[in-house]
């Protein structure tokens, strides 16, 4: 027979009494003397502001936090074991390998969120009494629930979600690689963009759910349900787009061709002309010299693009999301509407080609999306990133002499103090300035 439940008793803290608590922490996490371990254990901390604070392995373990703002906080590895955070803020906040079982985030807003490893899988709160039986506790909510979160542009890389119910959440731009949702519960979710690169959703229900975009290579997908998912342009195993095998010849063989001709200035090789075409399956593109590339919409997912030269290339609507291209010569490129979320852009030259003796061709990046791109040390002297979406880009140390972020969207964008003065951000909104 199983043993009764009870319920639990919690402990009312104030705004004041929790920032003296979160205050201590810090001190301890600072090594300083005085500090101690933040344990809000069946806390009732109901709409209390722990914005930006350092709360790093703390325990918040069965506490009620309902419309609770964790806005910017650092909470990596800390405890919401069993926790009530519905309609709780964690907005940017940082919560890698944090535990959240059992928890109910129903409604909580977790955009832009890094939850790297953290764990969402189902778990009941349970003590031994004085006859050493185990006694469950009674929680307000049930379990690993999430339906109506805000989930857009979190990071979930290796988040444990098996079982979770997150029914009409929304994980729009999420990047949940390597993610295990077995038997999660995903019905009519929004999903657009988000990437499952090898995640496991094996008996997940995903019906109803909007996957439009979304990036679904090497996920196991036995015993899902897609039953009335909207999938226009997902990038699976399979190629997209115009097939490598449709070409007149061998993918590398034309990219080794339009190398020869741009390093023999013409009398050699051929340009390659490689509009709407799957790239992902070249394997010999670092270091090419492509210049002038005509491959407007092709796919080039994930590509190792380190060093390439690409000054003025026709990569408008391009999908070059995760792609590595640190280093490369962009200048003058026409990256009009592409897709550059979570590539490596670190010390790339987006800067103006010059094209004449006094023409500059600057680089065109009109309405790409380069939400989480990392482009510290880049150059992007007269870039034209007019109505970019650049939410959560790491800028620090980029060249912005003249870029124009005209109507821009720069929600949680990092960018040095120094470089704001440089650029032009006329109607940009949520840019975030940091000191060099």
């Amino acid at each position: 027979m199983a043993a009764p439940r009870e319920k639990i008793v919690y402990k009312r803290l104030t705004q004041k009494d929790a920032q003296l608590i979160a205050a201590k922490h810090e001190v301890l996490f600072a090594g300083r003397m005085g500090g101690a371990r933040a344990v809000f254990a069946f806390c009732d901390l109901t709409g209390v502001d722990f914005s930006r604070r350092n709360l790093c392995d703390a325990d918040f373990t069965g506490a009620v936090l309902a419309e609770t703002n964790f806005a910017g906080a650092k909470l990596d590895s800390t405890s919401f074991f069993a926790t009530d955070l519905r309609r709780a803020s964690f907005e940017n906040a940082s919560m890698r390998r944090c535990d959240l079982r059992g928890a109910c985030l129903r409604g909580a807003n977790l955009s832009g969120a890094d939850l790297f490893e953290c764990d969402m899988r189902e778990g009941t709160i349970a003590e031994r009494d004085r006859r050493g039986d185990l006694k469950f506790l009674r929680h307000d909510v049930g379990p690993a629930e999430m339906p109506a979160a805000l989930l857009a542009n979190a990071n979930l890389e290796r988040a444990k979600l098996s079982g979770v119910v997150a029914v009409q959440a929304d994980f729009t731009d999420a990047i949940m690689r390597h993610a295990r949702l077995v038997r999660a519960n995903l019905r009519g979710a929004q999903m657009a963009g988000v990437n499952l690169e090898s995640a496991d959703l094996s008996g997940a229900d995903l019906s109803e759910c909007n996957l439009d975009g979304a990036v679904l290579t090497n996920a196991r997908i036995q015993m899902a349900t897609f039953d009335g998912a909207k999938m226009e342009g997902v990038l699976g195993d399979k190629p997209a787009g115009r097939l490598p095998q449709e070409l007149d010849q061998p993918l590398d063989e034309m990219l080794a061709r339009h190398h020869d001709w741009v390093e023999s200035e013409g009398r050699k090789g051929k340009p390659c002309a490689l509009a709407d075409t799957d790239l992902r399956s070249a394997k010999n593109v670092h270091g090419l010299s492509l210049t002038a590339l005509a491959a407007p919409r092709a796919i080039l997912y994930g590509l190792n693009l380190e060093g390439v030269k690409l000054q003025g290339a026709q990569l408008a609507g391009a999908d070059l999301r995760m792609a590595k291209l640190n280093g490369a010569d962009l200048r003058g490129v026409n990256l009009r509407g592409a897709k550059l979320s979570n590539a490596d852009m670190r010390d790339c030259n987006l800067g103006p080609l010059l094209i004449a003796d006094d023409k500059l061709m600057p680089a065109q990046l009109t309405g790409a999306s380069l939400r989480y791109t990392d482009l510290r040390g880049a150059d992007m002297r007269h870039a034209m990133l007019d109505e970019a979406d650049l939410s959560y880009a790491n800028l620090m140390g980029a060249v912005l002499r003249g870029t124009d972020f005209t109507n821009g969207l720069l929600s949680g964008a990092k960018i040095a103090h120094s470089a704001f003065r440089e650029a032009i951000f006329d109607g940009a909104a949520g840019v975030t300035l940091l000191g060099c």
